[in-house]
């Protein structure tokens, strides 16, 4: 069984959560760059496999070495799994037939089945009222943020149903991945393994898919940005999901599929000279509201304040 942990978000873990969701919030320009030369499929493999590179020379200079228990690889591998590999192509297949902005408000229900999951499989994070209300007034947000406008539309059923399965897989990700502390293993090395086992499983699938001459052509601007994706947004981005998680739990660390939109408006507000709309900071406000509850410390102490008798 996991070893329990401390449900209070601390201004540490917030902290943490929100530069992770930054660090998430930026794949979205590097992804955007990539695109236009590289099919999604090979952007997905190329990610893990140079995080997996990266990860693995830090780990190495730094005097850490691969584990020898089998037992712990094959937790390595059931985390890329649903963690990467089955949630990316679910998503990559999905938004070939959807719109983004659809794809990003299924996307952040993940928080949702995340509370679901670990209620029911983790005993000591079983939901609270207060929870499952920051995290459905969180959704709301995200939804009137990004707007209303990508709900509509006709769209296959089945590629939404495949995002849906998509953040699923990331709430048993998060789940899966409680019993690493337990096995008290370094976060660079979960993320190394967790990646590393990804990218066994995709790289033959995506050169079965793809050819290689797809590479002859590819700019140096492509690349700084595959660089980029696979450095900061992945091989820093889950050396932080995994100290999030052992500080705050599965459900917590899920909370990040909120943040994420408003990281990615922001920075494109700050770097793109994107306009900030009216409905943008409405979406940002219902979310903040949604974190607080989930948080619960403000709502605790305004239900728990002694009533004022009048005189």
């Amino acid at each position: 069984m996991p070893s329990s942990i401390s449900q209070e978000m601390s201004a540490k873990v917030w902290g943490l959560l929100i530069l992770l969701s930054m660090l998430w919030g930026g794949s979205f320009f590097f992804v955007g760059i990539a695109v236009s030369e590289l099919p999604p499929l090979i952007i997905v493999t190329l990610r893990v496999t140079l995080a997996a590179i990266t990860l693995w020379i830090i780990a190495l200079l730094t005097g850490h070495r691969p584990p020898k228990d089998y037992r712990i690889w094959v937790a390595f591998l059931g985390m890329g799994l649903l963690n990467n590999v089955i949630p990316f192509l679910l998503i990559v297949w999905g938004q070939t037939q959807i719109a983004s902005g659809l794809a990003s408000i299924i996307n952040a229900a993940t928080p949702i089945f995340g509370v679901v999951v670990a209620s029911t499989l983790l005993p000591d994070e079983k939901a609270t009222p207060l929870k499952v209300l920051g995290v459905v007034v969180g959704f709301i947000g995200v939804v009137v943020m990004i707007g209303l406008p990508a709900l509509g539309g006709d769209t296959p059923l089945l590629a939404e149903l495949a995002v849906v399965c998509a953040s699923i897989s990331y709430a048993f990700a998060s789940v899966h991945g409680r019993r690493f502390k337990a096995m008290k293993i370094s976060l660079i090395m979960l993320a190394a393994g967790q990646v590393t086992a990804s990218s066994v499983v995709l790289l033959p699938i995506a050169f079965w898919v793809e050819s290689p001459a797809i590479f002859a052509d590819v700019s140096t601007h492509t690349w700084l940005a595959m660089i980029s994706l696979a450095v900061f947004s992945t091989a820093f981005a889950y050396t932080l999901y995994f100290k999030i998680l052992q500080l705050a739990g599965a459900t917590n660390v899920l909370l990040v599929t909120l943040l994420v939109p408003v990281s990615a408006i922001l920075l494109g507000v700050v770097f793109l000279g994107e306009s900030l709309e009216p409905i943008h900071i409405v979406g940002m406000g219902l979310i903040a509201l949604g974190l607080s509850a989930i948080d619960g410390r403000i709502w605790h102490k305004l239900l728990n304040r002694p009533s004022v008798k009048r005189r």
